[in-house]
């Protein structure tokens, strides 16, 4: 009764995977040691590195393979790690060097290499069980098999998240720059075309009110006049060049009086909830107050909503935000609404970003931030004079 428990297909499975570990370990071993060979032999030329590089993609497509066999004869489940990136994005001397430092490809090199001895071993061993040990082939094949999903997890799955999140944060370092580019551009615009614009023309406007103070008093007298009305509008135009960089009331009162400001301008009528028992770091912060800010825009523009609501709260360590309003509906991430940049965004800082908009309304955009604690501020130093 115990051996014919024992020889069940589970153990069949692992007897053939044994078996089948020493051509495959040689097929491996054989590509391992000529794609290093090779490449790293030419590596002083110019098709030494992207031939090293081809080797690499072919060593992943082998991990692949091992992956695979392990799932269907070992009855692990394994996780495909992270793909590379694709070539035309950043070019091809970038991509050349993401692929040589890949360390998933690089483990797999080490996983053919090191197969070769142990894929003898095993197919001696099981094929010795076979025809000599046949009452302790059970436990040879379960012995042997551990092994082998040992060797497995080691060196073909994915690094604890390690490798995903390299990933993520690399093209979230781009997502980042990419951003601060743009709001530089926007910034040198505002200047370029409101502000800086203005004060040139109330320089001139000045300069010819001099020329006419002897000459004709009244006409100075009115041009100096309306050189005072353009220093207002410049200083508002200023203003909010400056609250679009970073508002001064988010900084002195933080975001339950900078979000109820954002709400007053709105044109539909927003209730705002703030809960927060303290304040997250100013990052947090401002990225949460442009987040509203923007949304609370796209409701003006495109929601036709008659109420809305901005609701902020902590839950553990992330600061969640929740945007609603009563409109059409059918906002989109691809909408042209700015909505897939505020995803990016948070997704840059290890946020979230989720929309629900059906057809007829209402839409629900909620956010999640990670909850950063104020940093602390220095003491002033205070100096006594002995009097």
């Amino acid at each position: 009764m115990t051996a014919r428990i024992a020889f069940d297909r589970h153990v069949w499975k692992e007897v053939a995977h044994l078996l089948a570990n020493l051509p495959i370990a040689l097929i491996g071993f054989v590509y391992v040691v000529i794609m290093v060979s090779v490449g790293a032999g030419l590596s002083v030329t110019v098709v030494g590195l992207p031939l090293l590089t081809a080797g690499l993609v072919g060593a992943r497509w082998l991990g692949r393979t091992e992956r695979a066999r392990a799932r269907a004869l070992l009855g692990i489940r394994i996780d495909e790690p992270s793909a590379l990136p694709h070539r035309p994005g950043g070019g091809f001397f970038p991509w050349l060097w993401t692929v040589l430092k890949d360390p998933v490809a690089w483990r797999t090199v080490l996983y053919g290499f090191i197969r070769l001895p142990w894929g003898v071993l095993t197919f001696a061993v099981a094929l010795v069980g076979l025809v000599v040990l046949w009452p302790a082939l059970p436990y040879l094949a379960r012995g042997l098999a551990n092994a082998d999903r040992a060797m497995v997890r080691g060196l073909l799955s994915p690094s604890d998240e390690l490798e995903r999140r390299i990933a993520e944060l690399e093209s979230d370092r781009g997502v980042v720059v990419d951003t601060a580019a743009a709001d530089l551009r926007r910034i040198e615009r505002d200047l370029h075309d409101g502000a800086q614009a203005r004060l040139v023309a109330l320089a001139m406007g000045l300069g010819l009110a001099k020329e006419k103070l002897l000459e004709d008093p009244e006409a100075a007298a009115a041009m100096v006049d309306e050189a005072h009305g353009e220093v207002k509008l410049a200083l508002q135009e200023l203003r909010d060049l400056a609250r679009g960089i970073h508002p001064a009331v988010l900084t002195d009162r933080g975001l339950d009086a900078a979000l109820s400001a954002v709400a007053s301008r709105c044109t539909v009528p927003v209730t705002v909830s703030v809960d927060l028992a303290e304040r997250p770091a100013e990052a947090i912060e401002g990225i949460a107050y442009f987040t509203v800010s923007e949304l609370l825009q796209n409701v003006s523009k495109h929601s036709r909503a008659r109420t809305a609501a901005v609701d902020v709260w902590r839950s553990d360590d992330r600061l969640l935000i929740q945007v609603t309003d009563d409109g059409r509906g059918g906002a989109r991430l691809d909408g042209g609404t700015g909505m897939a940049g505020l995803a990016e965004r948070l997704g840059a800082v290890d946020g979230l970003f989720v929309l629900e908009s059906p057809a007829g309304g209402p839409t629900t955009v909620t956010a999640e931030l990670p909850w950063r604690r104020r940093a602390a501020a220095h003491p002033r130093q205070v100096g006594i004079t002995p009097g």
